[in-house]
């Protein structure tokens, strides 16, 4: 034993352990992600129990859930930003500190704006810490393989950490309290906070303005935009408040794109929405990740309604996604190896779609095994096999000095989408619903879901077309070669 060590070249040491650190801060921080996401849906199943301890109305209930998604998903620009200025570690560090405080205040809430006021600033926490996730974690990959295992297991998180949310916010409800779903929050924000500065570098502050006007107007849109979807079937779609509150929202989306074409040191860099192929991939992940979590809407009061589950058992209703996203995230990476981004994505796209076209056949009959397993089953499959080669391709060729505000956009598109789908599909189902039917509004939201996925698959489509190469004509190649001879 001793010869064999001392027979160990000294720099061998150093390269495992810079292997072994690398690992470690990788999965540290998709922890911190992990937990982030799940937050978007860990309280769905214990919306009943909150609205009878804390005496929620029926409608301020949903801002138990939009509060946090608008405050994270209307912030990351934000968020990105200011880790490319001040550092990823830094930054993400502050993030999670604010996230992991305000879960600890949001479990002990007494009052509905209380609870409210905390989802919302653990939403503030989320936007300022998950953009350097995802930079921390595409910057620090060794090589192309490892950067696309290090992506494959960020998007299984990203996207089944919502399914599974569901499953943990069921058990921890029913076993103990729905402030459990909060509470949990704090011991592993804690262990984050302690480690992560250990097994992860932070990268050089850069200098910059912040672009306090494109952090207002951005996350004014997208407040407008989707309090004005959730309030549109109590209005009217054609009411003057809620033509206001689409004109309020094109009017911020206006002020955002002519303020940062116009800043030093803009919050969106609109060169980045230059590539076609970008805004393909983010108006996909938006659209795919929108039906989803839409759907998770529609699917907790079946559940809980049709079939009498109690939260535990929808909980583990949920299971086949989150079991088939993660088991994808294990394949997808030797798929994008073999047959490039655009056709896994839109295979993944086809899939998403066909599992909404498949709930929307539920009825009174239908039993879990023969009607819904299959379809959360297919959901599961596709979005662990599409999210990775849509974030692949959504941050490639950008700049690491770009690479928080790159991943901010995708995160953004993705969040908003979820808040935009879920305000959507939650008007529809309400404006046909009939009071005792639960499947009437059910059918109309699986269809306006289906509309939702259908455009993600036209999006992705449009990545299979080549782009037109630019055929020089033979005069003017031979005059460029004889100038550069």
């Amino acid at each position: 034993m001793s010869s064999s060590a001392t027979t160990t070249p000294p720099a061998a040491a150093p390269r495992a352990t810079a292997r072994t650190t690398t690992a470690a801060g990788i999965y540290i921080v998709l922890l911190a992600q992990l937990m982030l996401v799940l937050d978007s849906a860990v309280m769905n199943v214990g919306l009943p129990h909150i609205a009878t301890d804390l005496n929620f109305g029926a409608a301020s209930l949903s801002w138990v859930l939009n509060g946090y998604a608008l405050a994270f998903g209307g912030l990351l620009l934000l968020g990105g930003r200011l880790g490319d200025v001040l550092g990823r570690l830094s930054v993400f560090w502050i993030g999670l500190a604010v996230f992991t405080l305000f879960s600890l205040l949001g479990g002990l809430a007494t009052e509905p704006w209380m609870l409210v006021a905390a989802r919302a600033l653990q939403g503030v926490g989320a936007a300022i810490a998950a953009p350097s996730v995802l930079a921390l974690i595409t910057t620090s990959a060794r090589d192309e393989a490892a950067r696309n295992r290090a992506l494959a297991l960020f998007t299984a998180v990203s996207s089944g950490g919502a399914a599974l949310g569901m499953l943990l916010g069921g058990v921890l409800t029913d076993l103990l309290s729905w402030r459990w779903t909060l509470f949990i929050n704090v011991p592993i924000g804690l262990a984050v906070l302690l480690t992560v500065r250990r097994h992860v570098a932070d990268t050089p502050r850069r200098p910059g303005r912040f672009d306090v006007v494109g952090a207002i107007s951005a996350t004014g849109a997208a407040v407008a935009l989707v309090w004005t979807l959730i309030k549109a079937p109590e209005h009217g779609w054609g009411s003057a408040a809620t033509i206001g509150g689409f004109a309020l929202a094109a009017a911020l989306v206006v002020v955002l794109l002519v303020t940062e074409a116009r800043h030093s040191h803009p919050l969106l860099r609109l060169g980045l929405l230059r590539s076609r192929t970008r805004v393909a991939t983010l108006v996909t992940m938006a659209a795919l990740y929108g039906g989803m979590l839409a759907t998770f809407f529609l699917m907790v009061q079946y559940f809980e309604g049709d079939l009498g589950y109690g939260p535990l058992q929808t909980g583990f209703a949920f299971l086949p996604i989150p079991l088939s996203v993660f088991t994808m995230s294990r394949i997808t990476p030797r798929l994008v190896a073999r047959f490039r981004q655009p056709p896994i994505i839109v295979a993944g796209a086809v899939g998403v779609l066909g599992s909404f076209v498949f709930l929307n056949q539920i009825d009174a009959t239908t039993g879990y095994w023969t009607g819904v397993f299959p379809a959360l089953l297919v959901m599961g499959l596709s979005m662990g096999g599409s999210f990775m080669p849509i974030t692949s391709l959504a941050l490639q060729g950008v700049e690491p000095e770009h690479a928080g505000a790159a991943s901010g956009l995708l995160q953004t598109m993705q969040q908003l989408g979820g808040a935009v789908g879920l305000a959507v599909i939650a008007s529809v189902f309400a404006s046909h619903g009939v009071a005792g039917d639960f499947l009437v509004g059910a059918h109309a939201g699986f269809a306006a879901a289906s509309v939702i996925a259908a455009i993600g698959l036209a999006s992705a489509a449009s990545l299979l077309a080549r782009p037109r190469a630019v055929v020089v004509p033979v005069p003017e190649r031979a005059a460029v070669d004889a100038e550069a001879a």
